[in-house]
């Protein structure tokens, strides 16, 4: 029998949080007996599409979804599903702009819709009343609500759904500490014995680099060899390049950008640093409690992520100097967390088992099968 084919419906497939919770689901999933495609919303190719391709998934292309482009976007849902009628499962990844996908699914009788959170806010902007619209438009055009977390499950779809909540898991062998990794890595890096703060994400404003830098800024007057990496690409980077210059921090920071190696970075860290203003359940903050890392992180992300009892929660509002007294007193020994993971079902291998089996079910039987 063919393998049942999923369609994935993101953003672009770039190395970001649900993107890599994604892989690390498409690399041990049983392609045998589901194979994942995808619908993405960006012309130009993401970081995972040769991956993607290499596996055997399809990658369809579609506009950006904008206010201004609602029609022809429709219609374009509308044509797609037209002529892909190969599809029993649809899993949404947009958020609250997942309604719209899942409402022409529903159309053309898709047996099974996701909608999947990612997120427990998204602030207040100009694009606030077109998040409501969408929202509005979720009404029961999915027939199966997941989430990253409650918290992320409750802000999308309120307090009456059922939701199921997946669990962004990943390769828990990968991130087990190893010292001979991170002797490596450091010598690349030209770091010695400092204290490596580190941090993986975006460069955009959900991510607070901002007050990141203050952070480091203030740890630095403790520790002036203190070394902060930062991981990730977006469009504030040369705002917060210039800001590490104006402050005097260049020597001490070191710009990345998108890596491929995050397994092995997490091996040369010795704290990691979150004070994001929001999120769902943080991909990488799993890796980092893999790697055995101890983390500082805003009181704004779910209790739900502390899996291990090394992350430590800070309010946003507190002085500079709690966050650096808690850096420079926590333990920067790495721990073996492995099969704490594990038994809490965020290893990709076991929970990618469940994941094969729910779309089998949830397709097959509402076909009849």
């Amino acid at each position: 029998m063919k393998p049942i084919r999923v369609l994935q419906v993101v953003t672009i497939m770039n190395r970001g949080g649900l993107e890599t919770m994604l892989m690390n689901y498409y690399r041990q999933i049983d392609r045998t007996k589901v194979q994942f495609d995808f619908m993405v919303h960006r012309e130009e190719r993401g970081h995972y599409d040769d991956e993607i391709e290499s596996l055997g998934g399809e990658i369809y292309r579609m506009p950006q979804i904008r206010p201004g482009n609602y029609r022809r976007y429709f219609n374009l849902l509308n044509k797609f599903f037209s002529n892909h009628k190969q599809y029993n499962v649809v899993h949404a990844h947009n958020n609250e702009n997942s309604s719209f996908v899942l409402k022409a699914a529903k159309h053309y009788n898709i047996p099974c819709r996701i909608a999947h959170s990612h997120l427990s806010d998204l602030g207040i902007d100009i694009k606030l009343p077109f998040r409501l619209y969408a929202r509005l438009n979720m009404k029961d055009n999915p027939t199966q609500y997941f989430a990253c977390s409650k918290n992320a499950g409750k802000w999308l779809f309120g307090e009456q759904r059922e939701i199921t909540v997946l669990n962004n898991a990943v390769n828990v062998s990968d991130f087990k500490y190893n010292e001979q990794i991170r002797n490596k890595i450091r010598k690349e890096l030209k770091i010695e014995d400092q204290l490596v703060i580190g941090h993986i994400g975006r460069f955009n404003k959900q991510k607070n680099h901002e007050f990141l830098i203050d952070i480091f800024k203030a740890v630095c007057e403790k520790k002036p060899d203190a070394i902060l990496l930062l991981v990730g690409e977006g469009h504030l980077r040369s705002e917060v390049e210039k800001k590490v210059d104006k402050l005097g921090l260049g020597p001490n920071v070191k710009f990345l950008g998108v890596r491929e190696d995050i397994a092995q970075l997490m091996q040369v860290i010795d704290i990691f640093l979150f004070p994001s203003l929001f999120e769902g359940l943080p991909v990488v903050l799993v890796e980092a409690q893999a790697a055995g890392l101890n983390c500082i992180v805003s009181d704004s992300i779910t209790s739900e992520t502390d899996i291990t009892g090394r992350i430590q929660y800070v309010n946003l509002n507190d002085p500079l100097a709690e966050w650096v007294l808690r850096i420079i007193t926590t333990t920067t020994e790495h721990a073996d967390t492995s099969q704490l993971l594990r038994s809490s079902g965020y290893d990709t291998e076991t929970m990618a088992n469940w994941l094969t089996e729910f779309y089998l079910e949830n397709s097959l039987e509402k076909v009849g099968v």
